[in-house]
């Protein structure tokens, strides 16, 4: 049977070079599943394969959309078993590696389809954000889905809305919607998932390093050229929202960028929180 060989792990922990390397030595190719690098227009806050390592490995679903077009993981699930099953022709192994655990587990598992947006309720919880505040979203969201309170970045307003709006319309918490495969999702290949299990005094030491390699790379000029848009839900995203905040005059530059630091080692721990929880995974230092 073919396989799928997933790489996962917290922002920072090697995973794109990793990946690389072990696709290069079983000659194939990457699948990426991280949300943020689909967006072209996004590119120095979201630790993208730089171009000459792009060069060394066919990759996948990285600058395939830009900003202003519409996604979710029920798109990126049909898109990316299409793209999966043209590759096996070729392939016997393909590499899936990313940090959404949401988008990663679309494609090993599936999930059962959620309902579409309903604009009454987006609008009341747009109301309610407006009049009362994002702490009021956060306590309705502990009550009716305490499980996704403890793993979503309860700094993003859409992701709160959206869970809100799902609990509402369903009755039912979205974290269990989220986890309830569907058992039509049945899968033509194999699994083996590797988890990059890093220290964690490690791991945050590479985070500070990386936002400040960031900076000095044009971090603060991207995010500027991408202040008309701010409001797209692409850029409801730690590395960019607290440059817009000092923007703004909020906040100083060097507040901004400790900020960055801090919800990066937050947003790490979500995902080992997330991939804590996933099954068959092995743990590991390394891959190679």
């Amino acid at each position: 049977m073919k396989t799928i060989i997933t790489v996962i792990g917290p922002t920072a922990s090697g995973k794109t070079e990793q990946s690389i390397q072990l696709a290069k030595k079983l000659n194939t190719e990457i699948i990426s599943a991280d949300s943020r690098q689909f967006f072209r227009e996004l590119t120095i806050g979201t630790a993208k394969p730089l171009p000459e390592q792009l060069k060394q490995v066919p990759h996948h679903f990285i600058n395939t959309l830009s900003i202003q077009q519409n996604y979710n993981a029920g798109i990126y699930e049909t898109d990316a078993l299409e793209l999966i099953d043209r590759l096996f022709k070729k392939h016997d192994e393909l590499i899936l590696t990313g940090g959404s655990g949401i988008y990663i587990n679309a494609v090993l598992k599936g999930f059962d389809h959620l309902p579409e947006a309903d604009k009454e309720i987006r609008n009341g919880l747009k109301n309610d954000l407006i009049t009362h505040g994002i702490e009021y979203l956060q306590n309705e969201l502990l009550k009716m889905d305490k499980a996704y309170y403890h793993t979503v970045d309860l700094k993003n307003p859409q992701r709160l809305m959206r869970a809100l709006e799902v609990c509402i319309i369903t009755g039912k918490p979205y974290s269990e919607l989220l986890h309830k495969y569907s058992t039509a999702a049945k899968r033509n290949f194999s699994v083996k998932i590797y988890g990059l299990d890093t220290e964690r005094n490690e791991l945050y030491k590479r985070i500070n390093y990386r936002v400040d390699k960031m900076i000095k790379n044009g971090l603060i000029e991207e995010a500027r050229s991408l202040l008309p848009f701010r409001n797209h839900n692409a850029l409801q995203t730690v590395g960019y929202k607290e440059l817009f905040d000092y923007f703004n005059g909020m906040i100083t530059r060097e507040e901004a960028i400790e900020a960055i630091k801090k919800n990066t080692r937050n947003y790490a721990k979500r995902q080992l929180t997330w991939f804590r929880k996933m099954e068959g995974v092995e743990w590991v230092r390394s891959i190679m």
